[in-house]
Formats: C-alpha cells, sequence, structure tokens
C-alpha cells in the first residue's frame, strides 16, 4: 500500500528522467562525438559521465518508489533530505559550469531546471507527510 504519493511520484519522474536522459545522449548526443574529430578519451569521459547521470536518477527512482511504501515516514525523511541536497549540488554545478562557459546558454537550463524544482518540491513535501 502506498503511503507517501509525493516520494512515489518523485520516484516515477527520476525513472522516466534516467529513461528520457540516456535515450538522448545515445540518440542525439553520442553520434554527434562519434563522427566528430574530439580524442577518443574525450568521448570516452561523455559517455560514461552521461550513463552515470542516467544510472544516479534510476538509482534516486528505485529509492524513492520504496520509500513510497515505507509504514515510518520518520525512517526515510533523511533519504529524502540527501537527495534533495545531491540535487540542488548538481544543478548549482550545472548552472556554475554554464555560466563559466557559456552564459548565453542559461536559458538552455530552463527544462533541467524546472524538472529538478519539481522532483526537489515533491521530495520535501514527502518529507511532511506523517508516519501512521
Amino acid at each position: 500500500m502506498v503511503r507517501n504519493y509525493f516520494y512515489l511520484t518523485a520516484g516515477l519522474l527520476f525513472v522516466f528522467l534516467a529513461t528520457t536522459h540516456t535515450w538522448f545522449g545515445l540518440e542525439t548526443a553520442l553520434p554527434i562525438l562519434h563522427g566528430s574529430n574530439i580524442d577518443i578519451s574525450t568521448i570516452t569521459v561523455f559517455t560514461f559521465q552521461l550513463h552515470m547521470i542516467g544510472v544516479q536518477d534510476l538509482i534516486y527512482g528505485a529509492t524513492a518508489i520504496l520509500m513510497a511504501f515505507q509504514k515510518r515516514m520518520e525512517m526515510v525523511k533523511f533519504t529524502a533530505l540527501v537527495i534533495i541536497a545531491i540535487m540542488l549540488a548538481r544543478w548549482v554545478v550545472m548552472a556554475f559550469v554554464t555560466i563559466v562557459h557559456n552564459a548565453g546558454g542559461l536559458t538552455d537550463l530552463l527544462t533541467s531546471s524546472i524538472a529538478f524544482l519539481v522532483l526537489i518540491i515533491l521530495l520535501f513535501l514527502g518529507t511532511r507527510v506523517e508516519g501512521k
């Protein structure tokens, strides 16, 4: 029985984001890199970074889904707060790197920023649910 729909929704959204992130990378970004003159070491680093983010989001999704079924919500609040902290740190890094290397590209972060904000809000609201 679902005890926390905020965590369930966040978990499903994380799984969706992991899938679309990886799919987009495989279908668009990696073919462009492989067709370029970029060094193979750089392509390798980009490829594992792409997959690490997808796997990380998949793990967050599975964790949040499992958290949604826990009876004692106080036991999973810390996990939600850690995921929130990591998501905020990830967004700060994305924004900082974009500002430093391509300030005009900040608008490209809009979709990711909205997704991060929705996930953070869902996880935070999930911490507000009292255990039964």
